[in-house]
């Protein structure tokens, strides 16, 4: 296991993005696992850093997991922000217009849709969001 605690800002996404696609590589990813698992952190940790300390900035952990048969990669995102449940968000109706669609909740969406499983728990004053991909 490997992590990194950052200051949750929109200017430290590509620096959490290297240090995921690092291990990553380490691994023999597929490049399109990695492009997946890249746009669920541009997702997941941009909405940290845009919501999870609001108006303030904070911290926020990025850990990195492997898992043996099947061979799968875990990130956890943690920080200590507001307490927020991006998997409890309806899903939006991509069946209407984009005009027609209210704003938000596309990118989560096609996080759900990308990865394997995704799991979020509020622990000890802590948002926990876990994304899995098999690689």
């Amino acid at each position: 296991m490997r992590e990194m605690t950052i200051n949750a800002t929109v200017e430290n996404i590509p620096a959490v993005t290297a240090f995921v696609d690092e291990n990553l590589e380490s691994l023999g990813c597929p490049l399109k696992a990695q492009m997946q698992i890249d746009i669920a952190i541009d997702e997941l940790f941009g909405n940290i850093a845009n919501y999870a300390y609001r108006p303030g900035v904070g911290p926020a952990t990025v850990r990195v997991e492997v898992e043996d048969e099947p061979l799968a990669v875990i990130i956890t995102f943690i920080d200590h922000g507001k307490p927020f449940d991006p998997l409890g968000v309806s899903d939006p109706d991509t069946t209407l217009s984009a005009e027609d669609r209210a704003i938000g909740g596309l990118g989560v969406f096609l996080v759900k849709k990308t990865m394997d499983e995704l799991t979020y728990e509020y622990k000890d004053g802590k948002n926990i969001l876990r994304i899995k991909k098999h690689i």
